[in-house]
């Protein structure tokens, strides 16, 4: 299977949540399982269907996110020489040049991405236009209104 890139702190926060699953929230769902069981007839037992179901989501959940962890090729933008290059990971300040404002993202992986957050994924259009661009480059990024021009200001290794 192809490995997926994953910058160091999204791989952080899959490991954080996984072990919030195993830890926390497993050992929950198998209590209230056990005191579901006790209230008698499981048949007619709404806790008890409930809290299985709650149950297969979370298993669900753990085996993603390990699959996830298996497959991701970790990448530490910090530890890179910064040679200019728009790359995963990278922090990229952008001038739109249709309205004329400035923008800064960041190229994460496809689980990190936040567009709240000013993090896009490597695999949207606006990040597959930026890789491999320098300072002063201009990516011409297709989208459903027409093209939209980003010349690079600036790029950062954070």
């Amino acid at each position: 299977m192809a490995q997926t890139p994953m910058t160091v702190r999204g791989a952080q926060q899959l490991r954080e949540e996984l072990d919030h699953l195993k830890s926390v929230l497993r050992p929950q769902i198998i209590a209230s399982i056990a005191d579901a069981r006790e209230h008698g007839d499981l048949k007619e037992n709404a806790e008890y269907h409930a809290a299985r179901e709650e149950q297969g989501f979370c298993e669900g959940r753990i085996q993603e996110i390990e699959a996830k962890l298996s497959n991701a090729q970790v990448i530490d933008v910090t530890k890179l020489p910064n040679n200019g290059k728009v790359i995963f990971g990278a922090t990229v300040e952008l001038f739109k040049v249709d309205d004329e404002k400035e923008i800064t993202y960041q190229i994460v992986g496809d689980d990190e991405a936040n567009i709240k957050a000013n993090m896009i994924s490597v695999n949207s259009p606006i990040a597959r236009a930026l890789i491999g661009k320098e300072v002063d480059d201009v990516a011409v990024v297709k989208t459903p209104g027409g093209e939209v021009e980003y010349e690079v200001i600036k790029v950062q290794y954070l």
